[in-house]
């Protein structure tokens, strides 16, 4: 499955962990837009976009709500996953959802995606969000001279991302067969979200670049190869003390 930006003409905007506040991803593609006067082809969301049918019904359907640019997302560990591809599918008009594995072309930019996580425990990582080998095997199926960027929710290891002080006990961070992955297609950018903070490094001449919150940050992939991070933080509606209690502000 291939899907081409509608507008080649412009730069990609990155954003990872919406968490269901749908309103971040068009508020940051204003500022882009707007503040920053940047023109945005496409827009891409990492992982944790917030696939639960109440609250994609509450935003697009009952408040008729539209992106004014294409938005694709590739899965977190925090979706629907019992109802994730019936979800996907009614909801394709307003969000591209792009399959674990699969290759596209936005623009200039050959991009491999792979969404999930690598388990950690039953409560952040539910059944049908973790990185398999199946996966894996994917993504290594590509001809690296097409790929020039990899998206993912979780990071490959190895990569120096710390473990934040209270998930230390669950091991280091990232997933080792996103590492193999990163060997063989040597991208020039790798773009991934799930650990909640800005990282940028540099390994297997590839630059790794981790993405905060949505509401925190995003990066734009500019046509001319730059990458550009972005700090610009979104204030939200206070949170209902169940999204509190997940940390989510």
């Amino acid at each position: 499955m291939r899907v081409a930006a509608t507008d080649l003409e412009g730069s990609i905007l990155l954003v990872s962990d919406v968490h269901a506040q749908y309103q971040v991803v068009q508020q940051q593609l204003d500022h882009a837009e707007g503040a920053l006067d940047r023109r945005v082809a496409q827009v891409l969301v990492l992982g944790d976009f917030g696939v639960f049918a109440p609250n994609l019904h509450a935003y697009f359907r009952r408040g008729r709500r539209r992106f004014t640019r294409p938005v694709a997302f590739i899965e977190g560990n925090h979706e629907d996953f019992r109802d994730f591809d019936h979800l996907a599918q009614a909801y394709a008009d307003v969000v591209t959802h792009l399959p674990r594995g699969s290759q596209h072309r936005f623009g200039r930019w050959g991009t491999v995606c792979i969404g999930g996580a690598r388990y950690m425990d039953a409560w952040s990582t539910p059944q049908g969000s973790e990185i398999t080998e199946r996966d894996v095997a994917a993504c290594l199926a590509h001809d690296p001279a097409a790929v020039d960027v990899v998206i993912s929710h979780d990071c490959p290891s190895g990569i120096g991302v710390a473990s934040a002080a209270e998930m230390a006990h669950l091991g280091p961070p990232g997933d080792p067969g996103l590492a193999r992955v990163a060997v063989r297609l040597r991208p020039r950018y790798w773009v991934f979200g799930h650990h909640h903070r800005w990282h940028d490094s540099e390994r297997y001449g590839t630059r790794f670049v981790g993405l905060p919150q949505s509401w925190e940050g995003y990066a734009l992939l500019h046509g001319d190869g730059d990458l550009e991070r972005v700090d610009h933080v979104v204030e939200l509606p206070r949170p209902s003390g169940f999204w509190r209690w997940l940390g989510m502000r």
